[in-house]
């Protein structure tokens, strides 16, 4: 069998820390075909310990070199330039969040992938733990009814990364993030929200199939940071839901550095939870005759993000295999968190940006329905 060409392009801290091991483990279905990334001392590095046939400073010579499967790990604002050139030159994608700062770059990425075929997967970690997986798998089968009310709240070891003060403990001890990927807007979209807050609502937005209609944001920087390092946001959703949504960054070394992140939803019939501190996996629903807390053990709530890889090779393979972490979704995210941003300039309620042709498709907008237990969208 013909192993699949990787290319990378953006090579930097995290994905050296985490998407190019998980990458090397499954060295006998790949080719590291080509790298590309700024900074030559460091592009060599990678390419020697990696062995990409390829390497270059221009993502263009990636592409040029024929890839099935890509990683697209650049700054968050050059996402959707190169996962679109990606896919048009014939590859399947995996995209580190966010996915993009604009919520039409980010459904024009969706419909591009749906135009040409490919698979976009995102790299929402946690969406690929089996107690997340578990918990999803039961609310889709039982449901909660109509959702009602989602709180969603986050905080993690981002405190000196955005205030340009240090960088984080999971960072690649070789390669420190550039500061300007994390803290220059035109980059980052922003701050905690942009960094951390859009895996909390890849979660909650998987869980329960909701999209944003309306936010009204306050955010706050404190130790003089170019970005906010922390968020509150009330959220509308279609449907009628509400709910908060909650981001901090928290001191280095407090509760040995590990992610708060906990979704609560309650519906019309039940309600559920998850809380990946305490691993807590739960949901009550249909008044009580499901009633199932989760057997999850100690540290089956930490962080990785094994599943996104893993899985984009083996739908580039086209083995039958879920994707938890759609393009679809992670657009629903970039849409929640840009009316957030524009809440916090304008210091009013801001409505989500309709999704582009919406009204073409004839689907509403293409969001999610509300009630749980239905099908999600799977593009």
């Amino acid at each position: 069998m013909r192993r699949l060409r990787l290319g990378v392009i953006g090579a930097g801290s995290w994905a050296l820390s985490s998407h190019l091991p998980a990458f090397a483990r499954r060295a006998d279905e790949l080719e590291f075909a080509a790298v590309a990334r700024r900074g030559r001392e460091q592009l060599e590095l990678v390419r020697d310990r990696y062995g990409f046939a390829v390497a270059s400073e221009d993502y263009r010579d990636v592409l040029d070199a024929g890839v099935d499967v890509c990683l697209i790990a650049s700054p968050t604002g050059l996402h959707h330039e190169h996962a679109k050139a990606a896919m048009e030159a014939g590859a399947h994608v995996l995209v580190e969040k966010p996915f993009t700062i604009d919520p039409a770059d980010a459904w024009d990425l969706v419909e591009t992938g749906e135009r040409l075929g490919r698979h976009i997967v995102v790299a929402f970690g946690w969406n690929w733990k089996p107690m997340v997986r578990d918990l999803h798998a039961l609310v889709a089968r039982h449901g909660i009814g109509e959702v009602e009310q989602v709180s969603v709240q986050m905080a993690s070891v981002t405190r000196a990364l955005l205030s340009n003060t240090g960088a984080y403990p999971d960072a690649a001890p070789e390669s420190v993030p550039e500061q300007a990927t994390w803290t220059d807007p035109r980059l980052s979209g922003g701050g905690y929200a942009q960094a951390q807050l859009t895996h909390a609502l890849g979660l909650a937005l998987r869980l329960t199939g909701l999209r944003g209609e309306a936010a009204f944001a306050l955010m706050s920087a404190p130790l003089q940071a170019p970005v906010e390092l922390h968020d509150a946001i009330a959220v509308r959703y279609v449907g009628g839901a509400i709910g908060t949504v909650s981001g901090g960054s928290t001191h280095e070394g407090a509760g040995g550095d590990k992610h708060q992140l906990e979704v609560r939803a309650i519906g019309s019939k039940g309600q559920l939870q998850i809380d990946v501190e305490r691993e807590i996996a739960w949901l009550w629903t249909d008044r009580g005759q499901v009633d199932v807390r989760l057997d999850v053990r100690d540290g089956d709530g930490a962080y990785d993000c094994e599943g996104p890889p893993n899985a984009l090779l083996d739908l580039a393979l086209g083995r039958d295999v879920e994707n938890h972490s759609t393009g679809e979704l992670a657009a629903r995210t970039v849409e929640l968190l840009d009316a957030a941003y524009r809440s916090a300039r304008t210091g009013r309620l801001e409505a989500v940006a309709p999704r582009p042709g919406a009204s073409a498709r004839g689907d509403g907008g293409g969001g999610a329905g509300a009630r749980t237990g239905s099908a999600e969208p799977t593009a």
